[in-house]
């Protein structure tokens, strides 16, 4: 029987708190989120941060590269002003410290934004965590370094990342059905984490079914499309509005953490 399809925080509750913060991560929770979808890139000093962009310009003011920072010079950022004063003060969080403050039974799903250099790091952190396998999801346009991660982290679940673009003059999607899982095929894979697009429809889910993939949908704040998509039966739909997508669908909610839902 297929389990309810989860909602997930797309880099928390990102609609109403500053994106990929720890306060975001919080409201996500206390919406009663299943889950929470977050980026994490590799710091010049090895260390695994929580940040979308490659640089720190757009959450930030100040443009520092990620890559060729270190942890101490991007801690003293601020990521939360620019969403309104309310949120002032608020740094970029660590993998380690998102790990640390999961709630039991969530799910975080770790998108990871760097090349291969982050894997081994990833692999390390993620088995001195205390955090169940069966807890996190590990994603990536990348699928080589899926690969790799998955022969680092054999018992995690490992998802590829696509969106599709439509070309009209050679007729299609692309990639296309057919390409999507020729890559999870060859990848080594356990599901695909796509674009919520019209291609994935009745059949390319009985397609990704019958291969026995699991599939995870971003990121959808409409309601028609997303009950599309639940009826469709996929395993999870990432939202910047957990809480109020799950009004919406009319799902039985979980036990929030840290008070009621709203």
């Amino acid at each position: 029987m297929q389990e309810p399809t989860l909602i997930i925080g797309h880099r928390g509750a990102s609609h109403s708190a500053p994106e990929n913060t720890m306060a975001a991560f919080n409201l996500a929770w206390a919406e009663g989120a299943d889950g929470i979808e977050a980026d994490f890139r590799l710091t010049a000093d090895g260390r695994i941060v929580c940040l979308h962009d490659g640089s720190t310009g757009r959450t930030a003011g100040k443009d520092l590269a990620v890559a060729s920072s270190s942890l101490a010079e991007l801690r003293r950022l601020d990521v939360g002003r620019w969403f309104g004063a309310a949120w002032e003060g608020e740094p970029i969080p660590t993998l380690a410290e998102v790990l640390d403050t999961l709630p039991p039974g969530k799910k975080l799903f770790i998108e990871m934004k760097s090349g291969p250099e982050i894997a081994a790091p990833l692999a390390h952190e993620l088995l001195h965590s205390g955090v169940a396998p069966e807890q996190l999801r590990l994603l990536s346009f990348n699928a080589p370094l899926l690969t790799e991660v998955k022969s680092l982290l054999p018992g995690y679940r490992t998802c590829w990342l696509t969106d599709y673009r439509l070309e009209r003059q050679r007729g299609g999607w692309r990639p296309s059905r057919e390409e999507v899982l020729a890559t999870l095929s060859q990848s080594g894979v356990n599901g695909l984490a796509s674009r919520g697009r019209k291609i994935l429809d009745e059949q390319f889910v009985a397609d990704l079914r019958r291969e026995g993939y699991e599939i995870h949908v971003w990121t959808v704040d409409a309601v028609a499309t997303a009950r599309r998509f639940r009826d469709l039966g996929v395993d999870s739909i990432m939202t910047n509005r957990p809480g109020w997508l799950r009004q919406q669908l009319h799902l039985t909610s979980p036990t929030a953490v840290n008070g009621a839902l709203p």
